[in-house]
């Protein structure tokens, strides 16, 4: 998996280095009051393209944050339930009943 991730990397830096390459001609921006900004092609166009990236990945991390704190929460709760539910040592012994981690666990069709 890793030598895809590299495999795509590597393309989007020779196709970024393609573009800047080609397109490397001097523009002139108009700014406010009068205010010019001489540069090259590529470097607003690539500006533009992380301003318009930047919010939605503010947006995907404050989710994925959100979601990790439900699910540690859950996690916890779910450990809780366990502790609670779960037969003292000695219930085992006096009525010969299977240990947790011995019992079997069944899983629901179609969870696989």
């Amino acid at each position: 998996m890793q030598f895809l991730k590299t495999i795509f990397w590597v393309a989007i830096a020779v196709l970024l280095a393609v573009f800047t390459v080609s397109n490397w001609t001097p523009i002139t921006i108009t700014l406010w009051s009068g205010l010019i900004l001489e540069t090259f092609l590529p470097i607003p166009v690539f500006l533009a393209m992380l301003l318009g990236f930047l919010p939605y990945f503010i947006l995907h991390r404050a989710t994925r944050w959100s979601l990790q704190r439900r699910l540690s929460q859950m996690e916890r709760q779910l450990a809780e339930t366990r502790a609670v539910m779960a037969p003292s040592p000695t219930e085992n012994k006096e009525n010969g009943a299977i240990p947790p981690s011995a019992a079997p666990i069944a899983v629901p069709p179609g969870v696989l």
